[in-house]
């Protein structure tokens, strides 16, 4: 028996924001809202338990910012790493600096809230 996972949470201070953000991003849709604030994002028509994880924003749980020990690696599924770049910049992402040397294969990116992700230079097939 295995484990595998089914859902990636994120605390927020505004959940919304971080979910129009990231189902931009990653082409999901909003699939809960609990009146607690928490949005649960997945691919269209998803359900819990399903092949890719989904994504919860938790609301107003003291967020922490900068470096965590864990992050989103994103990768572009129709377009080269510069086309989405761009997108993403346009979507709100911010440059990080983590002390890159510039020579990365990889660019070090913040969404709305602080939270720093990573957009590889690969290009992926869709899910």
């Amino acid at each position: 028996m295995a484990c595998r996972i089914s859902e990636l949470v994120i605390d927020a201070e505004d959940p919304g924001l971080l979910a129009a953000f990231w189902c931009e991003v990653l082409g999901y849709a909003e699939l809960d809202r609990e009146d607690d604030g928490s949005i649960q994002i997945g691919p269209p028509g998803a359900a819990d338990g399903g092949v890719l994880p989904t994504v919860v924003l938790n609301a107003g749980r003291d967020p922490r910012r900068g470096k965590l020990p864990l992050h989103f690696d994103v990768s572009a599924t129709d377009r080269d790493q510069e086309a989405e770049l761009a997108r993403l910049l346009a979507l709100g992402a911010v440059p990080v600096d983590v002390g890159q040397s510039g020579t990365e294969s990889w660019h070090v990116l913040a969404d709305p809230e602080g939270n720093e992700f990573c957009l590889l230079r690969a290009r992926v097939e869709p899910a």
